[in-house]
């Protein structure tokens, strides 16, 4: 009985080192493919003009600025409405 176990773990062990080679072989070749092809779709890519990015990146920073003031105005407002509501009524 133990005999017929290490004989099977003997058996478990060569094949395991053949998958694991080819499972590392495959990896590195699927990782040389998908570098390939990503690389030819990147040549693809019509990218922004520099003048295109500047204004739409003007057009991000005013409107978070915009609505920054804005709820802080709103924030303020509804501080005050909540402070006048406990003074008023709870104490």
């Amino acid at each position: 009985m133990a005999t017929q176990a290490a004989k099977m773990s003997k058996e478990d062990q060569g094949g395991t080192g053949s998958e694991l080679t080819q499972r590392v072989t495959g990896t590195v070749q699927n990782t040389r493919e998908f570098l390939q092809e990503t690389r030819v779709e990147m040549k693809k890519v019509t990218w922004p003009s520099r003048e295109d990015v500047i204004s739409t990146t003007g057009v991000v920073l005013a409107t978070v600025a915009f609505f920054a003031m804005y709820l802080f105005v709103v924030e303020q407002v509804a501080t005050r409405f909540v402070t006048y509501l406990v003074h008023k009524f709870g104490g």
